[in-house]
């Protein structure tokens, strides 16, 4: 197949985009301007496509001329929801009566506070104010007919050296301490981002549609465990502090609730239904050979 990738230099976007060149399929990734696609790996089947999410023509002609749309871009900034939001419906219009296949990113945060239960794609949405919008368009997408559309909720992303686990091993080596959000008590689930790269392509190549998968992999850490594994990996061993939740919000936002969030989730659907399974190692694992 021919696939449109939003995001296709981001941390999500790239993992991906290796994964479905792996496999044989050609890839147009969207890339804000040249600098952005001289970062794009080398590959003929891998064409750059200088735009951004706010250019909605450009997002919906590619999305015309393509087999499948994956969206994993996503914009910063006060105005990064509305901009994620015209581009999707963009998207979404582009596709309409086609009965191409569109995955949209969204997140485990959509599902807020899990009060210490395992939940699956069935529980009820109680989003965190940071990502609120995503309900609306979860519903769009799900509610459309002529689209295979697929929703993904990605738990905490972990690997290469990137996202939040990632910044927290940064943030360790330049401040001398690994801080984290609240008493640390609360659980994040978590998945490999190359673990994540095989669940949007094997949901991508399934022919299902209207579904929503979510990629996590094994149980649940504390939060003070994973910063407690980040100080070994930056190179200060047990050196961590809590922030306490009211403090952070000072500085972070709605973002600190957000990470302050208590989830179980489990992806026995991916597994039943694509047959997904973790490979990757686990964030221990990964973080003790960091």
């Amino acid at each position: 197949m021919e696939i449109f990738l939003t995001g296709a230099t981001g941390y999500i976007g790239g993992a991906v985009a290796r994964e479905l060149l792996g496999r044989g399929h050609r890839v147009v990734g969207l890339v804000r301007n040249e600098d952005s696609a001289r970062k794009l790996p080398e590959d003929p089947r891998l064409l750059p496509l200088v735009a951004d999410l706010a250019d909605t023509a450009a997002l919906a002609q590619a999305a015309r001329e393509v087999d499948a749309v994956v969206h994993a871009g996503a914009t910063g900034g006060s105005d990064g929801a509305e901009v994620d939001r015209r581009a999707t419906f963009a998207l979404l219009e582009a596709l309409r009566g086609t009965a191409k296949p569109f995955l949209y990113t969204s997140g485990v945060w959509i599902m807020g506070n899990t009060g210490g239960q395992v939940l699956d794609e069935a529980a009820p949405l109680d989003p965190t104010p940071l990502i609120a919008w995503r309900a609306e368009l979860e519903a769009k997408l799900l509610a459309e007919s002529g689209v295979r559309a697929v929703v993904v909720r990605p738990a905490v992303v972990y690997g290469r050296g990137g996202g939040l686990v990632g910044g927290l091993v940064d943030s360790g080596r330049e401040a001398g301490v690994v801080r984290y959000v609240g008493d640390g008590e609360n659980r994040w689930p978590l998945v490999h981002v190359d673990d994540l790269a095989r669940l949007y392509a094997a949901a991508i190549e399934s022919g299902l549609s209207n579904t929503v998968f979510i990629a996590a992999a094994g149980p649940s850490l504390r939060l003070k465990d994973i910063a407690l594994a980040a100080s070994r990996a930056a190179g200060i061993p047990g050196r961590v502090e809590s922030w306490p939740l009211e403090a952070a919000r000072q500085t972070l936002g709605a973002f600190a609730d957000a990470l302050a969030l208590d989830q179980q989730v489990t992806a026995a659907k991916a597994t039943r239904l694509l047959g997904w399974q973790s490979q990757a190692p686990s964030l221990p694992d990964e973080l003790a050979r960091a």
